[in-house]
């Protein structure tokens, strides 16, 4: 009986990702949002079944996806299968919310590197020279406009400049893989979790983001990879890239600390919620003043313990 349910279940799952996936591929209007959805069904097969029988639905939907489309829309089961497995294993074992975001985290990251290994290999396409022809041509093409408008002088001026910040871009691209799969996994665990609880009367969700505590060993990477980026680093050896894209993805992580804090403080003092949705927007609309106060507040949350101090004064 459980054998049947679970080729039952993993043929209704595998059916719902390929519309899913074709939903995402023909209609352009809502493919992001079908982006995100895409690793719901693994995470649902997975969370029942847990990873070893989620292989054999990645399987089958890379070998559909293949005939369907085309052999060019491979990656996409494979992405979206991997982080979706890592999931759904999570809350298999019953891990906290925050654990299971981590391990979806990676999932996708490994996901993702498997997608450049695979269009480098399979395809002979280069995604990170791709990449760099369209930031040359986006600075072509702003170029163009601006000596249109009779800013040829200033365009020659600041190119150069431009330029070099730009292709900064292609240096801190482990960032951005970071960036990715942190959102592909938050989203895909969110809504999974509401189809879980809503299909199966559970109470999983995350919990208040003022709870969320980094740990201390994050404020020693970034002390090492801050100390690092003042000696004077040949730019284009790996060392460089290292070190930046070490500064930047643990200076996000504690900017998301000290919003965390922000949000712990007002809810401790009884204060309204305008107070961190304001450092929010703040933060978007003035990033070179507040980013910075931020990120220092989530640094000293960390290492001081801070919340841990007002917690023992309203005792």
């Amino acid at each position: 009986m459980n054998q049947s349910k679970q080729l039952t279940d993993g043929a209704l799952l595998t059916a719902v990702f390929m519309i899913l996936m074709l939903i995402a591929t023909f209609v352009p209007v809502i493919t992001l949002i079908a982006t995100f959805i895409l690793p719901v069904p693994f995470i649902l097969f997975a969370s029942r079944y847990d990873w070893k029988p989620s292989m054999v639905m990645l399987i089958a939907a890379a070998i559909l996806s293949s005939l369907l489309t085309s052999i060019f829309s491979l990656p996409i089961p494979i992405l979206m299968g991997i982080g979706g497995m890592m999931i759904g294993s999570a809350i298999h074992r019953n891990l906290t919310a925050y654990e299971t975001w981590a391990r979806g985290t990676i999932g996708f990251v490994v996901g993702i590197v498997l997608v450049f290994v695979f269009s480098q290999y399979i395809f002979q396409m280069n995604l990170v020279n791709e990449i760099n022809q369209m930031i040359q041509q986006s600075i072509t093409m702003s170029q163009d406009v601006m000596e249109q408008f009779g800013l040829n002088e200033l365009t020659e001026e600041q190119m150069g400049m431009v330029t070099e910040q730009l292709g900064v871009l292609t240096d801190l691209l482990p960032v951005w893989i970071a960036i990715v799969a942190l959102l592909l996994a938050f989203v895909s665990q969110w809504v999974s979790y509401k189809v879980i609880n809503r299909t199966e009367n559970k109470q999983l969700h995350f919990p208040p983001f003022r709870t969320l505590r980094l740990p201390v060993s994050l404020i020693w990477i970034y002390f090492f990879a801050l100390i690092m980026s003042f000696f004077n680093l040949d730019q284009s050896g790996m060392v460089f890239t290292a070190v930046h894209n070490v500064l930047m993805l643990t200076g996000i992580l504690m900017t998301l600390q000290g919003f965390s804090f922000i949000f712990y403080y007002a809810h401790a003092k009884h204060m309204s919620k305008a107070l961190p949705i304001t450092s929010i927007i703040l933060t978007i609309f003035f990033p070179f003043i507040f980013l910075y106060l931020v990120r220092l507040l989530g640094i000293i949350d960390i290492g001081f313990s801070l919340r841990d101090r007002i917690s023992n004064q309203k005792k």
